[in-house]
């Protein structure tokens, strides 16, 4: 018996005398408002937590709730989640709905079987303008299994008290320049991002910098660069410090992630400034496990559209993946200053960025590492 003859004949029981009519009216008001509740879904969302998530649950899952009747759950696995992924297809009891992971992982879970492979121009919603979404993510940053939301960036950031009005840094030759821009420097104690730098700092055009990277020469470089202002670094292991140190001018400049200096620079009015030539910038994306793209594709398609790329940058200095994104960027939610210029993926900022190549990385980082520990003891 359908919903509606079962709910007419039990509503006339009780209802004597009821035009067939009205029963039916009710009838397939009552229908209707079954099969919405049975439509609603609990999504487990897998993400960082912090202030990302919370860029997350304002932009995307917040307004996803209130269209759809689902329900999000945060759960804040994604620095561990390639582990736990592997751990649940192995128990055959997959419980994360989505997942936020970075690319490299990506790679890696996608030829394990752990994720779903994804058909952008079928999953994800065109451009505004009708430009297909394989052709407005920015370029290669779509790969089999894996769509990006954010670019995050590792800059470098310089104090400005420290250096006089009209000679300011704006480049990265200048963070190599010890003799123009005095001063202590404070890097990330890896390979990554300062091999890149000291190479661009050398001459070479962040487009070749993986090309020459991936050669004795190129390496070798690198470290006679990097030796030119070894005796001003101070190296950090832990995020929080680059602006602490900035802070404190106990450094001139830092490498920092950007989104630590924005909030320095914003929201604590730190006289900070970033050096956005040669940025090596990231990724960050959802992934599916396996079986349950059914289950997601419908927040999917909503939560990677154009505008909620643009949402996201009100609450977090990330940058959208999507160009058509870039033009909608407003205001911070909080501050209401101009959040354009403050994204990675600004015009401006972006003209020179380095993609960070995770693929190099993967197939070098331990032997480059094992190179930059021995230089660092020298």
């Amino acid at each position: 018996m359908s919903v509606i003859n079962q709910f007419t004949a039990s509503f006339t029981t009780s209802r004597p005398g009821m035009p067939l009519r009205s029963l039916l009216a009710v009838a397939v008001a009552a229908a209707g408002m079954s099969a919405g509740a049975a439509q609603a879904e609990t999504l487990n969302i897998v993400s960082w937590g912090g202030a990302y998530t919370d860029s997350q649950n304002k932009a995307y899952h917040e307004p996803w709730e209130e269209k759809s009747g689902d329900t999000v759950v945060n759960i804040d696995k994604s620095s561990n989640a390639l582990s736990g992924l592997r751990a649940q297809v192995q128990a055959g009891n997959v419980t994360w709905d989505l997942v936020d992971m970075l690319p490299s992982d990506a790679l890696i879970a996608c030829s394990e079987g752990l994720i779903e492979p994804l058909d952008p121009d079928t999953l994800f919603a065109a451009a505004p303008d009708g430009t297909p979404a394989s052709e407005d993510f920015i370029e290669n940053s779509l790969s089999e299994c894996f769509v990006p939301q954010i670019v995050y960036s590792n800059i470098v950031a310089f104090n400005t008290e420290m250096f006089p009005e009209d000679k300011q840094p704006d480049s990265i030759d200048d963070v190599f320049n010890l003799e123009e821009f005095p001063g202590k420097r404070a890097l990330q104690k890896k390979p990554i991002n300062n091999m890149e730098w000291a190479l661009v700092a050398d001459g070479v055009a962040p487009e070749d910098v993986y090309e020459m990277l991936d050669s004795e020469e190129g390496i070798e470089r690198a470290f006679a660069k990097l030796d030119t202002i070894k005796d001003s670094v101070i190296w950090w292991e832990e995020g929080a410090q680059p602006p602490q140190l900035l802070a404190d001018k106990e450094v001139a400049f830092a490498s920092a992630y950007n989104g630590r200096i924005f909030d320095a620079e914003v929201n604590e009015k730190q006289p900070f400034s970033i050096v956005w030539d040669a940025q090596v910038f990231e990724l960050d994306g959802w992934v599916v496990p396996t079986g349950k793209l059914d289950k997601v594709k419908d927040y999917l398609m909503f939560a990677t559209d154009t505008q909620r790329l643009a949402d996201q940058a009100k609450y977090i200095s990330y940058g959208p993946a999507r160009t058509s994104s870039a033009a909608l960027v407003s205001t911070h939610a909080d501050t209401g200053i101009d959040m354009k210029p403050h994204m990675p993926t600004y015009g401006p900022n972006f003209e020179t960025a380095i993609p960070k190549d995770d693929e190099f990385w993967a197939d070098n980082l331990d032997e480059l590492s094992q190179r930059f520990n021995a230089w660092l003891a020298r």
